[in-house]
């Protein structure tokens, strides 16, 4: 029986393996050297070059743009899709879930491509628009997932009461169902926020000239070399996207509480 001492050690060799690379790339983001290799002293002078690359900042905003725009569009087709799948027959929702489900599973590649060749065939110029469709797009699915879940926690009769003591339809809504799911409404924002800050492969296919966000920013500098900027980009994105899951974690903790 493997003992309680091994089974610790080997999760902590997987976890080495795992963010090792991550480790060294944050500690080579302070070298004062150009070489990304050798070590040469501590500095924060790479970090003050990035803020002063126009380049960088530029994708920063596109970034930061199409992030809160497809999360809150987003919030707002995944809230009302799982309205109303939640109230759909039992063999629909399943259906519909399963359709739901295809986005998250379908490769990243496939989904760029086939939402690249949907905006060529609708002649649409691939651009910040596009973008941020495509965005939405794999975007809607999990705030669907994580809305639906404060949906079916909720008493089957509480609509039915709010209108029955005359309240309308669309007044019940914001007043009744809305503060009850809020939870799973303010998680799914936060999801979409950061699937968006993360993605590389869907924003490639569906962008054009002048428009990048970090990722392909980070792609484009890494063809000429590695720079000891792309180390500082590269810890400020994972840090970012660190603080951003723990804040998910946490409220995904505390609506299971």
């Amino acid at each position: 029986m493997v003992s309680k001492w091994a089974k610790r050690f080997y999760t902590i060799l997987i976890f080495a393996f795992l963010y090792a690379p991550i480790v060294v790339l944050m500690v080579f983001s302070f070298n004062d050297s150009k070489n990304t290799a050798k070590w040469e002293g501590f500095t924060f002078r790479w970090y003050q070059t990035l803020s002063e690359n126009s380049l960088i900042m530029k994708a920063l905003y596109y970034t930061v743009l199409v992030a809160v725009v497809s999360a809150l569009i987003a919030v707002v087709m995944g809230t009302l899709a799982a309205f109303g799948i939640h109230y759909m027959k039992t063999w629909r929702q399943k259906v519909v879930l399963n359709i739901n489900s295809i986005p998250i599973l379908n490769p990243d590649i496939v989904t760029g491509i086939s939402l690249m060749t949907l905006f060529v065939a609708f002649k649409m110029e691939l651009g910040l628009v596009t973008m941020i469709l495509a965005h939405v797009t794999f975007n809607v699915p999990f705030v669907v997932l994580s809305v639906l879940p404060k949906l079916k926690q909720m008493s089957g009769d509480t609509l039915e009461a709010a209108m029955d003591l005359g309240a309308t339809p669309w007044y019940a809504f914001r007043k009744v169902i809305l503060p009850e799911i809020k939870p799973g409404i303010i998680t799914g924002g936060l999801i979409a926020f950061t699937l968006s800050i993360d993605d590389f492969v869907i924003s490639y296919f569906t962008t054009g000239n002048g428009v990048t966000n970090l990722s392909i920013a980070i792609y484009s500098m890494a063809k000429r070399g590695i720079k000891p900027e792309i180390n500082a980009l590269a810890t400020l994105m994972f840090v970012f996207v660190l603080v951003m899951l723990i804040l998910i974690n946490k409220r995904t903790k505390i609506e299971e509480i």
